[in-house]
């Protein structure tokens, strides 16, 4: 072993679209997104710890709401490798999160990832990014995306992973909430707002892909979507008021990012970005705003130790 330590650092994501099927037998539904990888991040460092020392977990960043004990999932993925690879598990990890808090952005996910290919890196177990996304699959849906990064099609859960053709970089705004949705409480809402309909089975949006590829930034805009959108804003009527405002701005398109409360606005560019922040954050109906770009890469090691 050549280091005592790695540092990860890991992205948030937005769905480009999210179409959710109907809930299936197990409680589940199918899912169909288009997911981005954005350069908001949270930076997960795992060191070696004296033996008989376990697992520990720090934070620092916005950490209100993220639990330190083994319901988190950085925590699990640690306990999934030392398991699946034999490993001594005596480990200290720090996450700095920057990523909002059950906003809809994947934090926890990132985090997982962060740690999956951290061990990997730390213990030299020469894991191929396959392997690491299969890993990821066994915790989270939302969890082997942040390691691929970039752009791609989410099928199943969410977790069965295509890249996607895309051009060009696309610029958002994040206005943020201080409180977060529970993902379990959106898609309870969802099933409520749907029931007796015939809901159809998920797909992707052609109009959407044909954008990608293009790197049509206005032609996104129009193309994004969220099936989830319609409960999110039922839970938190705010949102709907937090959309309007941020359109009314000159936002080419907006959206609630995944479950929400997050709601990412796309920008023709930085300088407009920089426009709409200080647009919102001046109107009183956003507790916060930060600006990111995507596509960037998934989950990698950015420092040894």
């Amino acid at each position: 072993m050549r280091f005592n330590g790695v540092v990860v650092r890991a992205p948030a994501k937005v769905n480009l679209q999210l179409s959710v099927g109907p809930v299936g037998s197990d409680g589940f539904h199918e899912l169909a997104t288009v997911f981005q990888a954005l350069s908001l991040f949270d930076d997960v460092t795992v060191k070696l710890a004296p033996p008989g020392s376990g697992i520990s977990l720090t934070l620092s960043g916005i950490t209100q709401g993220v639990p330190t004990d083994s319901s988190n999932l950085a925590v699990k993925a640690v306990a999934l490798m030392v398991k699946n690879y034999e490993l001594a598990p005596d480990l200290e990890i720090h996450i700095k999160k920057d990523i909002p808090v059950a906003g809809g952005m994947a934090g926890g996910s990132a985090d997982a990832a962060g740690v999956i290919v951290a061990i990997d890196a730390l213990f030299e177990l020469g894991l191929a990014r396959d392997q690491l996304e299969k890993i990821a699959a066994q915790l989270g849906s939302d969890i082997p995306f942040a390691i691929s990064g970039g752009i791609a099609i989410g099928r199943g859960r969410g977790d069965q992973l295509t890249p996607a053709l895309s051009k060009g970089s696309y610029h958002w705004v994040l206005a943020t909430s201080n409180q977060g949705l529970s993902t379990p409480a959106v898609y309870q809402e969802c099933d409520r707002l749907r029931e007796g309909m015939n809901i159809a089975q998920p797909h992707i949006s052609e109009t959407l892909m044909q954008a990608l590829r293009a790197g049509d930034t206005h032609a996104l805009g129009r193309a994004l979507s969220n099936d989830l959108q319609a409960a999110a804003c039922s839970l938190r009527p705010a949102l709907r008021l937090v959309l309007d405002v941020g359109q009314d701005y000159g936002a080419l398109g907006a959206l609630v990012s995944g479950s929400g409360p997050t709601v990412a606005f796309l920008v023709e560019n930085e300088e407009k970005g920089l426009d709409l922040t200080m647009a919102l954050s001046s109107s009183g109906v956003v507790a916060g705003c930060s600006r990111a770009s995507g596509p960037v890469h998934g989950a990698r090691v950015i420092e040894t130790l």
